[in-house]
């Protein structure tokens, strides 16, 4: 369950938790025409910090934008709110999210002149897929259901309703036994988790699936890659097939909720030594230094709020 907060920001104004209420008829319930964002607030050294706050307000925008979404405030009035209801809130840490959907009017499935209703919620949200997985790892099956082609909805945004199809893969993985699923994408590329992107480690080099196997791209799939070439490491966006998963030395999740997170066993077959592996506890504990610390050489990755 989500943990219940006081304040959620609801078009343009602070409301009660049990007051962020919308009317069972608008156009976002029943057809998806919504897009939201992940976001995460990190207790640094410096103060209370929003992680890359301007990318993910930038993807908020051009998601909306391909939707034929015209969001009713401006850019600095969405990252003040966000900032409004972390305060509000008095959270130290929390996972933030805002969404924006089209509201009560037509229902029919050309939604332009529906109103696009906007909020704003936090809360406290501590590791995506369960305690302790940073040092025991998860495991993973292929799923059954192949991730949406970019040719069918347009996957570089981050919208309500094409989700349904991560979610019949994280039910079905769980359905199996597993913590989470691994995606094809048409052709047979490897994609992403339901809601991670991946990489995979073979003889030092890293890995990624590129922007042509219906990946979201990542904002903080983007950090790790900077973060990685930082330490020395060769990185390869490029397609991936099945067998090299299933053959790589290590393999791990990144997200803004699921940050970094190993992988150590695919459909019972273990990854690499069935444990967490160096590279990956590199890239984890450099990640979490920047994050901890608001290094100052990425300064431009932090909003702070106090």
């Amino acid at each position: 369950m989500i943990p219940k907060t006081e304040k959620i920001w609801l078009d343009g104004k602070l409301v009660d938790w049990d007051e962020a209420k919308v009317h069972v008829l608008v156009n976002g319930l029943h057809y998806g025409s919504g897009i939201f964002e992940g976001i995460r607030c990190y207790k640094t050294e410096r103060g209370r910090a929003i992680f890359r706050l301007e990318e993910h307000i930038d993807r908020f925008y051009n998601s909306a934008k391909v939707y034929f979404m015209e969001i009713p405030f401006k850019k600095e009035e969405i990252g003040q709110a966000i900032k409004e209801v972390v305060k509000a809130n008095n959270l130290q840490e929390c996972y933030i999210r805002p969404i924006a959907f089209k509201g009560l009017g037509s229902l029919t499935l050309d939604f332009r002149k529906n109103p696009v209703q906007v909020a704003v919620a936090v809360w406290p949200w501590g590791t995506y897929l369960g305690e302790n997985v940073i040092e025991r790892g998860v495991r993973c099956t292929f799923s059954s259901w192949v991730r949406i082609q970019n040719s069918m909805i347009p996957m570089m945004a981050k919208a309500t309703g094409q989700y349904i199809n991560s979610s019949l893969a994280c039910i079905e993985a769980h359905l199996k036994g597993f913590d989470e699923a691994l995606m094809l994408d048409s052709r047979g590329f490897v994609s992403e988790g339901p809601g991670e992107n991946l990489f995979l480690v073979k003889n030092s080099s890293i890995i990624t699936p590129s922007t042509v196997s219906s990946i979201l791209v990542g904002i903080t799939r983007d950090a790790i890659i900077k973060l990685a070439l930082e330490l020395g490491f060769k990185v390869i966006e490029r397609d991936v097939i099945k067998d090299e998963v299933l053959m790589a030395d290590e393999l791990f999740f990144t997200g803004t909720a699921a940050e970094v997170t190993p992988i150590v066993e695919v459909d019972h077959r273990p990854i690499g030594e069935g444990k967490v592996g160096p590279i990956t506890k590199a890239i984890h504990a450099k990640f979490f230094e920047v994050i901890r610390g608001a290094d100052y050489k990425y300064e431009e990755w932090f909003s702070f709020i106090d």
